[in-house]
């Protein structure tokens, strides 16, 4: 399969519910109080940078230790599901380790909020089902906009204001949901065949 718009919006899609950057808004701003500022496109970049990375080289590690790509992609559509019921129900499943960090801008910003387990292990699973150069350009248009809401989070959570960002959330932990259900659906019936 080669470049497809439908692919890059889907993947996009998956990946922005996933890293959840507008939900996390609060955390950012958070963040800025404690350390004062952010540097948003070196946490931008490096978050990217990780993604992609781990993009290539997460099949590599899955392969020396005899995980095939469809089995990921079931593991991980049950980390989708449960991070979609966090964003529907409001609830923590998986808790941070908080502590004090020398700079927010790589830790915990770039990782393990932008690029954490939940958007490492989705991107391997999407790869399973999508063409790696429309997973790219999906990646690249999420910095984008990590990068847009990294500059400007002040000002959208009082534009949004709180209520407004708990309804995104939700919105994308259903769709998020949905995408769970599919690509564990698909990738299952490739196993048991």
């Amino acid at each position: 399969m080669d470049f497809s718009l439908n692919q890059i919006f889907t993947v996009f899609m998956v990946l922005f519910a996933v890293i959840d950057i507008v939900g996390n808004i609060p955390i950012i701003i958070d963040l800025r109080k404690k350390v004062g500022h952010i540097q948003s496109e070196k946490a931008a970049i490096i978050a990217g940078v990780i993604m992609i990375a781990f993009l290539f080289v997460g099949q590599r590690l899955l392969g020396l230790i005899g995980i095939d790509v469809n089995s990921f992609a079931v593991a991980g559509s049950f980390i989708l599901f449960f991070i979609a019921l966090e964003m529907i129900l409001g609830i923590t499943l998986y808790k941070e380790e908080e502590g004090e960090t020398l700079t927010a801008t790589v830790f915990p910003l770039a990782f393990p909020l932008i690029a954490g387990p939940g958007s490492l292990t989705t991107l391997l699973s999407l790869r399973a089902e999508f063409s790696l150069i429309n997973i790219i350009i999906a990646v690249l248009l999420n910095v984008l906009v990590i990068y847009v809401v990294l500059k400007t989070s002040a000002r959208i959570e009082r534009m949004i204001g709180k209520n407004g960002i708990a309804i995104i959330r939700k919105v994308f932990g259903v769709i998020l949901l949905a995408i769970a259900v599919r690509l564990f659906a698909d990738n299952i019936k490739i196993l048991l065949a």
